[in-house]
């Protein structure tokens, strides 16, 4: 079977998700650079791959990564749920912006960060991270004792928050900290994050 491919560059928080679980589960893959400020995800060869012309886009075969959403247990894969739409409506929502602000804006854009913003998703992030330093006080990872999705999709924004001056943040979340540390020595997050950071 031919190496999945992965088209758009690893710097995107959502191609480096797709990224770290196939090195997770050790699937061969090949990533495609996708020139965003040039406009290539709006070329016709990638919207044929991604109709809404963005990244990431796949050209697959019969791949399957369901190891990572536990779907041969019903209540682990409903955990792994649970915590993907956490992220993805907390989490995601404050780093976004906070990282946006510290990293994109300054280093991009050659602008300055707008602190109002920034204070406002720090909040937001903190009442995130009270709630998942309960979670992690009882359970090695998100979803339970094994690790998931769930927590992979989570190490991109972790990543880039570590970059910004607000790191410290943490701090006060001693468990989501260590969770955090934990995922990003694992093998997969290190080749992955060398991507990001190339």
């Amino acid at each position: 079977m031919a190496p999945v491919k992965v088209f758009g560059p690893a710097k995107s928080t959502a191609v480096a998700r797709v990224l770290v679980c196939l090195e997770e589960v050790g699937a061969e893959y090949e990533q495609v650079g996708v020139h965003i400020p040039a406009g290539e995800q709006k070329s016709p060869a990638h919207l044929a791959r991604n109709p809404f012309g963005q990244v990431p886009a796949f050209q697959d075969g019969d791949l399957i990564l369901f190891d990572l959403l536990k779907e041969s247990n019903l209540s682990q894969s409903a955990m792994v749920d649970v915590w993907l739409e956490v992220e993805s409506q907390t989490f995601d929502t404050a780093m976004s912006a906070i990282t946006f602000q510290c990293l994109t804006i300054p280093t991009f854009m050659g602008g300055i960060a707008d602190d109002k913003i920034v204070e406002e998703n720090l909040g937001k992030l903190k009442k995130a991270l009270e709630v998942y330093e309960a979670r992690s006080c009882r359970f090695r990872y998100l979803a339970g004792d094994f690790i998931s999705l769930a927590d992979l999709s989570h190490f991109p924004m972790a990543h880039y928050l570590l970059a910004t001056p607000h790191a410290s943040v943490l701090d006060a979340y001693p468990h989501v900290k260590s969770w955090i540390n934990d995922l990003m020595k694992r093998p997969a997050v290190k080749r992955v994050r060398e991507l990001m950071e190339a």
